[in-house]
């Protein structure tokens, strides 16, 4: 008995890794709202991200369509990608899972997006450790928004990850700590269609396949709009 009981409990956990694992198509999704997300936040008129955090960014990560609700939510198994500027340009994605953590007073929407901005090679190491938490390992501030960041703000000199949200077509800094954020092993398979590491992907040494130019695309062009919108 002991042993069916053993068996059935395996066979149960394989097929619930078997449900979780993803599909070319939909990590592919992924990608293309993710570019979306960049391109509908730059578009509209001072609210974007601005174009000196841009400009400082060393990473730029999207957590597209994030599901949730109640005063003060967690986020369960968000699902994004990041790229990291190189000295041959934006790196091939990186896919992440983000967990957990306290996320403001968004009070009962659903469908949020989320757009985390990494400065300096601090940040860019969280990113490639593949788990980190959020106010934990990383300090982490609500991001300024509008065509510049105005003076008076710490934003450049204190914080290692700027971190924005779109709900219900209203973009601003989200003040977001306690998520854990670790590498997406099943999304990296699935896009990638062998093992690759974090570092590698993320340090320009994993040429960006042509599925992943939208994101890419989306991430030049956004530095492009916030110029263009001086």
């Amino acid at each position: 008995m002991k042993r069916f009981v053993t068996l059935v409990a395996l066979f149960s956990l394989g097929a619930a890794s078997a449900a979780w694992a993803e599909t070319r198509e939909e990590v592919q999704n992924r990608v293309d709202n993710a570019a979306t997300v960049l391109h509908e936040i730059m578009a509209a008129p001072d609210k974007g991200i601005p174009q000196e955090v841009l400009d400082h960014a060393k990473c730029i990560a999207v957590v597209p369509h994030m599901i949730k609700g109640g005063f003060v939510f967690g986020a369960e198994n968000g699902k994004g990608l990041a790229t990291c500027r190189t000295a041959n340009g934006w790196s091939a994605p990186e896919f992440f899972v983000i967990t957990g953590g306290s996320w403001g007073l968004q009070i009962g929407v659903e469908g949020v997006d989320l757009v985390m901005i990494f400065q300096g090679d601090r940040g860019m190491q969280r990113l490639i450790a593949a788990k980190f938490q959020l106010g934990a390992d990383a300090s982490a501030a609500a991001g300024p928004v509008g065509r510049h960041a105005t003076a008076d703000t710490d934003w450049k000199l204190n914080t290692e990850i700027l971190t924005y949200s779109r709900a219900k077509g209203a973009f601003a800094g989200l003040t977001l700590t306690g998520a854990d954020v670790r590498r997406d092993d099943d999304s990296m398979d699935a896009f990638y269609g062998k093992d690759v590491t974090t570092h590698s992907v993320l340090m320009g040494e994993v040429p960006a396949p042509a599925s992943a130019r939208p994101f890419l695309d989306a991430v030049r062009g956004a530095k492009v709009q916030a110029h263009a919108a001086n």
